[in-house]
Protein backbone atom coordinates (compact mmCIF):
# COMPACT_ATOMS: atom_id res chain seq x y z
CA UNK A 1 0.00 0.00 0.00
CA UNK A 2 1.14 3.55 -0.66
CA UNK A 3 1.50 5.95 2.30
CA UNK A 4 -1.76 7.74 1.48
CA UNK A 5 -3.60 4.41 1.14
CA UNK A 6 -2.37 3.49 4.62
CA UNK A 7 -3.59 6.81 6.00
CA UNK A 8 -7.07 6.37 4.52
CA UNK A 9 -7.68 3.22 6.57
CA UNK A 10 -9.41 3.56 9.98
CA UNK A 11 -6.15 3.13 11.89
CA UNK A 12 -4.44 5.45 9.43
CA UNK A 13 -7.04 8.14 10.05
CA UNK A 14 -6.41 7.74 13.77
CA UNK A 15 -2.64 8.11 13.26
CA UNK A 16 -3.16 11.20 11.10
CA UNK A 17 -5.40 12.79 13.71
CA UNK A 18 -2.77 12.09 16.39
CA UNK A 19 -0.03 13.65 14.23
CA UNK A 20 -2.21 16.67 13.49
CA UNK A 21 -2.54 17.26 17.22
CA UNK A 22 1.21 17.63 17.64
CA UNK A 23 2.63 21.12 17.95
CA UNK A 24 5.90 20.00 16.33
CA UNK A 25 5.92 17.07 13.91
CA UNK A 26 9.73 17.00 13.97
CA UNK A 27 9.99 16.60 17.74
CA UNK A 28 11.91 13.36 18.51
CA UNK A 29 9.76 12.68 21.58
CA UNK A 30 6.48 13.10 19.68
CA UNK A 31 7.74 10.95 16.85
CA UNK A 32 8.77 8.18 19.26
CA UNK A 33 5.37 8.20 20.92
CA UNK A 34 3.62 7.97 17.56
CA UNK A 35 5.86 5.08 16.45
CA UNK A 36 5.18 3.15 19.65
CA UNK A 37 1.45 3.58 19.14
CA UNK A 38 1.11 2.99 15.39
CA UNK A 39 4.34 1.46 14.16
CA UNK A 40 7.18 3.05 12.23
CA UNK A 41 5.63 3.01 8.73
CA UNK A 42 2.27 4.49 9.68
CA UNK A 43 3.79 7.03 12.06
CA UNK A 44 6.20 8.24 9.37
CA UNK A 45 3.38 8.60 6.84
CA UNK A 46 1.19 10.52 9.31
CA UNK A 47 3.98 12.87 10.36
CA UNK A 48 5.00 13.53 6.77
CA UNK A 49 1.44 14.22 5.60
CA UNK A 50 0.79 16.53 8.55
CA UNK A 51 3.95 18.50 7.85
CA UNK A 52 2.99 18.80 4.16
CA UNK A 53 -0.52 20.01 5.01
CA UNK A 54 0.89 22.69 7.28
CA UNK A 55 3.32 23.81 4.61
CA UNK A 56 0.51 23.82 2.03
CA UNK A 57 -1.50 26.43 3.95
CA UNK A 58 0.51 29.17 2.26
CA UNK A 59 -0.64 28.00 -1.18
CA UNK A 60 -4.01 26.37 -0.48
CA UNK A 61 -5.29 28.13 2.63
CA UNK A 62 -7.83 26.27 4.80
CA UNK A 63 -8.46 23.59 2.16
CA UNK A 64 -4.93 22.27 2.80
CA UNK A 65 -6.28 20.49 5.87
CA UNK A 66 -8.39 18.14 3.71
CA UNK A 67 -6.13 17.67 0.69
CA UNK A 68 -3.42 15.04 0.26
CA UNK A 69 0.11 15.86 -0.82
CA UNK A 70 3.51 14.59 -1.83
CA UNK A 71 6.56 16.81 -1.47
CA UNK A 72 7.16 17.15 -5.20
CA UNK A 73 3.43 17.41 -5.88
CA UNK A 74 2.99 20.31 -3.47
CA UNK A 75 5.92 22.15 -5.02
CA UNK A 76 4.59 21.80 -8.57
CA UNK A 77 0.87 22.18 -7.80
CA UNK A 78 -0.79 25.20 -9.39
CA UNK A 79 -1.97 27.95 -7.06
CA UNK A 80 -5.77 27.63 -6.60
CA UNK A 81 -6.60 31.04 -8.12
CA UNK A 82 -4.51 30.28 -11.20
CA UNK A 83 -6.06 26.81 -11.58
CA UNK A 84 -9.55 28.31 -11.28
CA UNK A 85 -8.78 31.00 -13.88
CA UNK A 86 -7.55 28.36 -16.31
CA UNK A 87 -10.54 26.09 -15.66
CA UNK A 88 -12.90 28.98 -16.42
CA UNK A 89 -11.36 29.23 -19.86
CA UNK A 90 -12.06 25.56 -20.54
CA UNK A 91 -15.65 26.02 -19.40
CA UNK A 92 -16.10 29.03 -21.69
CA UNK A 93 -14.70 27.27 -24.77
CA UNK A 94 -16.17 23.77 -24.41
CA UNK A 95 -19.69 22.36 -23.89
CA UNK A 96 -20.83 21.74 -20.30
CA UNK A 97 -19.54 18.42 -19.05
CA UNK A 98 -17.03 18.04 -21.89
CA UNK A 99 -14.12 15.75 -21.14
CA UNK A 100 -10.59 16.98 -20.42
CA UNK A 101 -7.63 14.60 -20.17
CA UNK A 102 -5.20 15.74 -17.47
CA UNK A 103 -2.02 14.01 -18.64
CA UNK A 104 0.46 13.94 -15.77
CA UNK A 105 -2.08 15.10 -13.20
CA UNK A 106 0.27 15.16 -10.21
CA UNK A 107 -1.70 15.32 -6.97
CA UNK A 108 -4.88 16.25 -8.86
CA UNK A 109 -5.52 19.84 -7.82
CA UNK A 110 -5.79 21.13 -11.41
CA UNK A 111 -8.28 18.36 -12.09
CA UNK A 112 -10.29 19.49 -9.07
CA UNK A 113 -10.49 23.00 -10.52
CA UNK A 114 -11.63 21.64 -13.89
CA UNK A 115 -14.38 19.58 -12.28
CA UNK A 116 -15.48 22.59 -10.23
CA UNK A 117 -15.82 24.52 -13.51
CA UNK A 118 -18.14 21.85 -14.95
CA UNK A 119 -15.69 19.69 -16.88
CA UNK A 120 -15.48 15.90 -16.84
CA UNK A 121 -11.91 14.85 -16.12
CA UNK A 122 -9.88 11.73 -16.77
CA UNK A 123 -6.51 11.99 -15.04
CA UNK A 124 -3.29 10.10 -15.78
CA UNK A 125 -0.26 9.86 -13.48
CA UNK A 126 2.72 7.54 -13.84
CA UNK A 127 4.14 7.64 -10.28
CA UNK A 128 2.21 5.17 -8.06
CA UNK A 129 2.44 7.21 -4.85
CA UNK A 130 1.38 10.39 -6.62
CA UNK A 131 -1.45 8.59 -8.41
CA UNK A 132 -2.73 7.36 -5.04
CA UNK A 133 -2.71 10.94 -3.75
CA UNK A 134 -4.59 12.08 -6.85
CA UNK A 135 -7.21 9.36 -6.31
CA UNK A 136 -7.65 10.48 -2.72
CA UNK A 137 -8.07 14.12 -3.76
CA UNK A 138 -10.45 13.32 -6.63
CA UNK A 139 -12.51 10.62 -4.92
CA UNK A 140 -15.25 13.00 -3.84
CA UNK A 141 -15.79 14.39 -7.38
CA UNK A 142 -15.75 11.05 -9.20
CA UNK A 143 -12.86 11.76 -11.57
CA UNK A 144 -11.05 8.68 -12.81
CA UNK A 145 -7.31 8.40 -12.20
CA UNK A 146 -5.28 6.03 -14.38
CA UNK A 147 -1.89 4.96 -13.08
CA UNK A 148 0.17 4.84 -16.27
CA UNK A 149 2.66 6.67 -18.43
CA UNK A 150 0.66 9.25 -20.37
CA UNK A 151 2.37 8.26 -23.60
CA UNK A 152 1.10 4.68 -23.22
CA UNK A 153 -2.58 5.64 -22.86
CA UNK A 154 -2.85 8.91 -24.81
CA UNK A 155 -4.44 7.22 -27.82
CA UNK A 156 -7.15 5.82 -25.55
CA UNK A 157 -7.96 8.91 -23.49
CA UNK A 158 -7.32 11.72 -26.00
CA UNK A 159 -10.19 10.99 -28.35
CA UNK A 160 -11.78 13.53 -30.69
CA UNK A 161 -13.55 16.27 -28.77
CA UNK A 162 -11.52 15.65 -25.60
CA UNK A 163 -9.58 18.61 -24.26
CA UNK A 164 -6.14 18.23 -22.79
CA UNK A 165 -4.17 19.77 -19.94
CA UNK A 166 -0.50 18.90 -19.44
CA UNK A 167 1.70 20.06 -16.59
CA UNK A 168 4.99 18.25 -17.30
CA UNK A 169 7.12 17.20 -14.35
CA UNK A 170 10.15 19.46 -14.01
CA UNK A 171 12.35 17.57 -11.56
CA UNK A 172 15.69 15.96 -12.35
CA UNK A 173 18.41 14.36 -10.23
CA UNK A 174 19.76 17.93 -9.82
CA UNK A 175 16.46 19.20 -8.46
CA UNK A 176 13.75 21.36 -10.00
CA UNK A 177 14.39 22.43 -13.58
CA UNK A 178 12.68 24.86 -15.97
CA UNK A 179 14.62 23.57 -18.99
CA UNK A 180 12.20 22.15 -21.59
CA UNK A 181 14.76 19.42 -22.32
CA UNK A 182 14.32 18.12 -18.76
CA UNK A 183 10.52 17.86 -18.63
CA UNK A 184 8.63 14.60 -18.43
CA UNK A 185 6.75 13.65 -20.59
CA UNK A 186 9.16 14.85 -23.30
CA UNK A 187 8.47 18.33 -24.67
CA UNK A 188 7.82 17.17 -28.29
CA UNK A 189 5.19 14.70 -27.02
CA UNK A 190 3.53 17.40 -24.90
CA UNK A 191 3.21 19.73 -27.90
CA UNK A 192 1.93 16.88 -30.05
CA UNK A 193 -0.88 16.20 -27.55
CA UNK A 194 -1.75 19.88 -27.48
CA UNK A 195 -2.05 19.96 -31.26
CA UNK A 196 -4.08 16.75 -31.32
CA UNK A 197 -6.65 18.16 -28.92
CA UNK A 198 -6.96 21.35 -30.98
CA UNK A 199 -7.22 19.41 -34.25
CA UNK A 200 -10.03 17.38 -32.64
CA UNK A 201 -12.01 20.55 -31.93
CA UNK A 202 -11.22 20.77 -28.21
CA UNK A 203 -9.24 23.16 -26.05
CA UNK A 204 -5.74 22.29 -24.92
CA UNK A 205 -3.29 23.89 -22.52
CA UNK A 206 0.31 23.19 -21.53
CA UNK A 207 1.63 24.68 -18.29
CA UNK A 208 5.26 25.73 -18.71
CA UNK A 209 7.79 27.66 -16.70
CA UNK A 210 7.42 31.44 -17.18
CA UNK A 211 11.01 31.67 -18.38
CA UNK A 212 10.51 29.30 -21.32
CA UNK A 213 12.61 30.67 -24.20
CA UNK A 214 10.50 32.45 -26.78
CA UNK A 215 12.01 30.28 -29.52
CA UNK A 216 10.32 27.22 -27.95
CA UNK A 217 6.83 28.76 -28.13
CA UNK A 218 5.17 27.33 -31.27
CA UNK A 219 3.68 29.91 -33.63
CA UNK A 220 0.41 27.95 -33.70
CA UNK A 221 -0.16 28.43 -29.95
CA UNK A 222 -1.38 31.35 -27.88
CA UNK A 223 1.02 32.26 -25.07
CA UNK A 224 -0.32 33.57 -21.76
CA UNK A 225 1.97 34.61 -18.90
CA UNK A 226 0.14 34.48 -15.56
CA UNK A 227 0.98 36.21 -12.29
CA UNK A 228 -0.72 35.77 -8.94
CA UNK A 229 -0.56 38.80 -6.64
CA UNK A 230 2.52 40.03 -8.47
CA UNK A 231 4.35 36.67 -8.58
CA UNK A 232 4.97 35.43 -12.13
CA UNK A 233 4.03 31.77 -11.79
CA UNK A 234 3.59 30.18 -15.21
CA UNK A 235 3.36 30.37 -18.97
CA UNK A 236 0.24 28.72 -20.40
CA UNK A 237 0.36 27.63 -24.04
CA UNK A 238 -3.14 27.35 -25.53
CA UNK A 239 -4.55 25.86 -28.73
CA UNK A 240 -8.08 25.16 -29.88
CA UNK A 241 -11.44 26.96 -29.69
CA UNK A 242 -11.22 30.63 -28.75
CA UNK A 243 -7.43 30.78 -29.15
CA UNK A 244 -5.50 33.11 -31.45
CA UNK A 245 -2.25 31.63 -32.79
CA UNK A 246 0.68 33.93 -32.17
CA UNK A 247 -1.12 36.07 -29.60
CA UNK A 248 0.76 36.92 -26.40
CA UNK A 249 -0.93 38.10 -23.24
CA UNK A 250 -0.39 38.83 -19.56
CA UNK A 251 -3.09 37.72 -17.14
CA UNK A 252 -3.05 38.94 -13.56
CA UNK A 253 -5.02 37.12 -10.88
CA UNK A 254 -5.18 37.85 -7.19
CA UNK A 255 -7.24 39.25 -4.37
CA UNK A 256 -9.69 41.90 -5.52
CA UNK A 257 -9.29 41.15 -9.23
CA UNK A 258 -12.25 40.15 -11.43
CA UNK A 259 -13.10 36.54 -12.21
CA UNK A 260 -10.68 35.41 -14.89
CA UNK A 261 -8.17 38.09 -13.89
CA UNK A 262 -7.05 41.27 -15.63
CA UNK A 263 -5.72 40.59 -19.13
CA UNK A 264 -3.47 42.67 -21.39
CA UNK A 265 -3.13 41.09 -24.83
CA UNK A 266 -0.81 41.74 -27.75
CA UNK A 267 -2.06 40.77 -31.22
CA UNK A 268 0.13 38.37 -33.20
CA UNK A 269 3.45 39.98 -34.08
CA UNK A 270 2.95 43.00 -31.82
CA UNK A 271 5.75 41.96 -29.46
CA UNK A 272 8.17 42.18 -32.38
CA UNK A 273 6.64 45.33 -33.91
CA UNK A 274 5.03 47.51 -31.19
CA UNK A 275 1.88 49.39 -32.25
CA UNK A 276 1.95 53.04 -33.27
CA UNK A 277 1.99 55.27 -30.18
CA UNK A 278 3.91 52.73 -28.10
CA UNK A 279 6.61 53.86 -25.74
CA UNK A 280 9.59 55.98 -26.57
CA UNK A 281 11.90 57.34 -23.86
CA UNK A 282 10.57 60.13 -21.68
CA UNK A 283 12.59 62.23 -19.20
CA UNK A 284 11.58 61.79 -15.56
CA UNK A 285 10.80 64.82 -13.40
CA UNK A 286 9.68 65.46 -9.84
CA UNK A 287 5.92 65.05 -9.67
CA UNK A 288 5.79 62.44 -12.46
CA UNK A 289 4.23 59.03 -12.08
CA UNK A 290 6.52 56.01 -12.27
CA UNK A 291 4.92 52.71 -13.38
CA UNK A 292 6.44 49.36 -12.47
CA UNK A 293 4.73 46.82 -14.78
CA UNK A 294 3.69 43.47 -13.39
CA UNK A 295 6.30 40.79 -14.24
CA UNK A 296 3.76 39.00 -16.47
CA UNK A 297 3.44 42.18 -18.55
CA UNK A 298 7.21 42.40 -18.87
CA UNK A 299 7.67 38.75 -19.84
CA UNK A 300 4.84 38.95 -22.39
CA UNK A 301 6.62 41.83 -24.08
CA UNK A 302 3.68 44.11 -23.35
CA UNK A 303 5.46 47.04 -21.66
CA UNK A 304 5.15 49.27 -24.71
CA UNK A 305 1.52 48.25 -25.14
CA UNK A 306 0.87 49.27 -21.54
CA UNK A 307 2.58 52.61 -22.18
CA UNK A 308 0.36 53.14 -25.19
CA UNK A 309 -2.74 52.35 -23.15
CA UNK A 310 -1.70 54.74 -20.38
CA UNK A 311 -0.49 57.53 -22.65
CA UNK A 312 -3.26 57.40 -25.23
CA UNK A 313 -2.90 59.09 -28.58
CA UNK A 314 -0.57 61.71 -27.12
CA UNK A 315 2.05 59.13 -26.21
CA UNK A 316 2.55 60.90 -22.88
CA UNK A 317 3.86 57.78 -21.11
CA UNK A 318 7.25 56.37 -22.09
CA UNK A 319 10.10 54.29 -20.79
CA UNK A 320 12.49 55.83 -18.31
CA UNK A 321 15.26 54.31 -20.45
CA UNK A 322 15.20 52.43 -23.72
CA UNK A 323 16.22 49.11 -22.14
CA UNK A 324 14.37 49.42 -18.82
CA UNK A 325 10.80 48.30 -18.05
CA UNK A 326 9.94 51.25 -15.79
CA UNK A 327 7.46 53.66 -17.41
CA UNK A 328 7.11 57.36 -16.60
CA UNK A 329 4.31 59.80 -17.34
CA UNK A 330 2.90 63.18 -16.40
CA UNK A 331 1.58 64.00 -12.97
CA UNK A 332 -2.11 63.30 -13.67
CA UNK A 333 -3.04 60.32 -11.55
CA UNK A 334 -3.69 57.17 -13.58
CA UNK A 335 -4.48 53.85 -12.03
CA UNK A 336 -3.92 50.58 -13.82
CA UNK A 337 -4.25 46.94 -12.74
CA UNK A 338 -1.12 46.11 -14.76
CA UNK A 339 1.48 48.10 -12.82
CA UNK A 340 2.40 49.40 -9.40
CA UNK A 341 2.27 53.19 -9.55
CA UNK A 342 4.57 55.59 -7.68
CA UNK A 343 4.77 59.38 -7.42
CA UNK A 344 8.29 60.76 -7.95
CA UNK A 345 9.14 62.99 -4.95
CA UNK A 346 12.85 63.63 -5.49
CA UNK A 347 15.59 62.72 -7.96
CA UNK A 348 19.04 62.02 -6.50
CA UNK A 349 22.39 61.19 -8.10
CA UNK A 350 23.41 57.55 -8.02
CA UNK A 351 26.11 58.14 -5.41
CA UNK A 352 26.25 56.19 -2.18
CA UNK A 353 27.60 59.11 -0.16
CA UNK A 354 24.66 61.29 -1.24
CA UNK A 355 22.16 58.54 -0.47
CA UNK A 356 23.62 57.90 2.98
CA UNK A 357 23.33 61.60 3.81
CA UNK A 358 19.76 61.72 2.51
CA UNK A 359 18.72 58.72 4.61
CA UNK A 360 20.39 60.22 7.69
CA UNK A 361 18.94 63.72 7.22
CA UNK A 362 15.40 62.36 6.70
CA UNK A 363 15.72 59.92 9.64
CA UNK A 364 14.70 56.97 7.48
CA UNK A 365 14.49 53.73 9.43
CA UNK A 366 12.36 51.65 7.06
CA UNK A 367 13.92 51.66 3.61
CA UNK A 368 12.69 49.83 0.50
CA UNK A 369 15.10 49.73 -2.43
CA UNK A 370 13.99 48.70 -5.93
CA UNK A 371 16.22 48.58 -8.97
CA UNK A 372 16.52 47.71 -12.65
CA UNK A 373 19.52 47.94 -14.93
CA UNK A 374 22.07 48.75 -12.22
CA UNK A 375 24.46 46.42 -10.42
CA UNK A 376 23.64 47.39 -6.82
CA UNK A 377 22.49 44.64 -4.47
CA UNK A 378 19.51 46.21 -2.62
CA UNK A 379 20.08 44.28 0.62
CA UNK A 380 23.77 45.20 0.83
CA UNK A 381 23.15 48.79 -0.18
CA UNK A 382 20.45 49.14 2.47
CA UNK A 383 22.90 47.90 5.08
CA UNK A 384 25.56 50.39 3.98
CA UNK A 385 23.07 53.29 4.04
CA UNK A 386 22.50 52.58 7.77
CA UNK A 387 18.77 53.41 8.02
CA UNK A 388 17.72 54.59 11.49
CA UNK A 389 14.76 56.61 12.65
CA UNK A 390 10.95 56.77 12.39
CA UNK A 391 10.73 57.64 8.67
CA UNK A 392 9.90 55.40 5.71
CA UNK A 393 11.06 55.71 2.12
CA UNK A 394 11.18 53.85 -1.20
CA UNK A 395 14.15 54.38 -3.50
CA UNK A 396 14.15 53.29 -7.17
CA UNK A 397 17.56 52.88 -8.81
CA UNK A 398 17.41 53.06 -12.58
CA UNK A 399 19.33 54.17 -15.66
CA UNK A 400 18.02 57.25 -17.46
CA UNK A 401 19.26 58.91 -20.68
CA UNK A 402 21.21 61.26 -18.41
CA UNK A 403 22.84 58.44 -16.44
CA UNK A 404 21.85 56.35 -13.43
CA UNK A 405 19.54 58.09 -10.97
CA UNK A 406 17.85 57.33 -7.66
CA UNK A 407 14.16 58.22 -7.56
CA UNK A 408 12.56 58.83 -4.18
CA UNK A 409 8.97 57.68 -4.70
CA UNK A 410 5.71 57.17 -2.86
CA UNK A 411 3.15 54.50 -3.78
CA UNK A 412 -0.12 55.60 -5.37
CA UNK A 413 -3.07 53.48 -4.14
CA UNK A 414 -4.05 50.81 -6.65
CA UNK A 415 -7.40 50.44 -8.43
Amino acid sequence: MTPVDLLRTPVGEEALAAAAGLADTESPAAGSALRRRFGAELAAAALDQTALRRRARTKFGPSAATLWFTRAGLEQATRPRVAAQRAERYAAAMPPGARVADLGCGIGTDALALVAAGMSVIAVEVDPDTAAVARANLASVGAEVIGADAGDVVDTVLTEGTGVFVDPARRTARGRSWDAADVSPPWPDVLDWLRRAADGGALGCVKAGPGLPYRLIPAWTEAEWVSDDGDLVELALWAGPGCTPGLRSATLVGAGRPSGGDRLALPPGAADAPPVGAAGVRPVSVGDLLYEPDPAVIRAGAVDALAGRLGGDEGSVGRVHRDIAYLVGGGDEQRTPFATVFRVLEILPHKEKVLRAWVRDHRIGTLEIKKRGVTDDPARLRQRLRPAGPGRATLVLTPTPSGARVLVVDRVPGP
